[in-house]
C-alpha cells in the first residue's frame, strides 16, 4: 500500500462530495423518476451487489487507467495551462460515453470527469481515483438512476 496516501483526508473529502451527490441525486430521482428510487436495491439486492462489483472492477478500473493514469502521463507535458488540461480530460472522458446516446450520461460523466481529474492531479493515485469513481458510480445505481443512464437495473 502506498505510504504517501493520506486515507483520512481522502475519505473525508470523498464522503463530503458524496453527501452533496446523495442530496442532489435523491431529489432528482424523487422528482423525475420516483418509481425507481432505490428500486434495484430494494427489489433485487443480489443483482445490485453483483452489478456494483462488476461495474467497479470491469468498468471503473479500466476507465481510470485510460482516462487518468495514461492520459496524465501521456499528455500533461503538452499543456501549459493545467486548468485547460483538466477540462479537456473531463471532455474526453465524457465523449467516451457517447455510445449511451444519453444527454444525462454526458453531463454526469463530464462532472465526474472533473472530480476524478482533480483527485488524480492532487493524489497521482490510480487507486484513490478508482475508489472515488466506484463510490460515486455505485451510488447512482443505488439511488435508482440505472434506467435513466441506460444501465441494467
Amino acid at each position: 500500500m502506498a505510504k504517501h496516501i493520506n486515507w483520512n483526508i481522502f475519505f473525508k473529502n470523498t464522503m463530503l462530495k458524496l453527501l452533496v451527490i446523495v442530496i442532489i441525486t435523491v431529489d432528482f430521482v424523487f422528482f423525475f423518476d420516483k418509481a425507481n428510487l432505490f428500486k434495484v436495491l430494494i427489489n433485487k439486492p443480489l443483482k445490485w451487489v453483483v452489478l456494483l462489483f462488476i461495474y467497479s472492477i470491469f468498468s471503473v478500473y479500466p476507465q481510470e487507467l485510460i482516462f487518468r493514469t495514461f492520459y496524465f502521463s501521456r499528455y500533461d507535458a503538452l499543456f501549459q495551462n493545467k486548468k485547460v488540461f483538466l477540462f479537456i480530460n473531463a471532455v474526453v472522458f465524457s465523449l467516451a460515453h457517447l455510445f449511451f446516446r444519453n444527454a444525462l450520461v454526458i453531463i454526469l460523466t463530464f462532472l465526474g470527469g472533473l472530480l476524478f481529474a482533480f483527485t488524480y492531479k492532487k493524489t497521482k493515485s490510480t487507486l484513490l481515483v478508482t475508489i472515488e469513481h466506484a463510490i460515486y458510480g455505485c451510488w447512482l445505481f443505488t439511488v435508482g438512476m440505472g434506467d435513466m443512464l441506460g444501465f441494467p437495473s
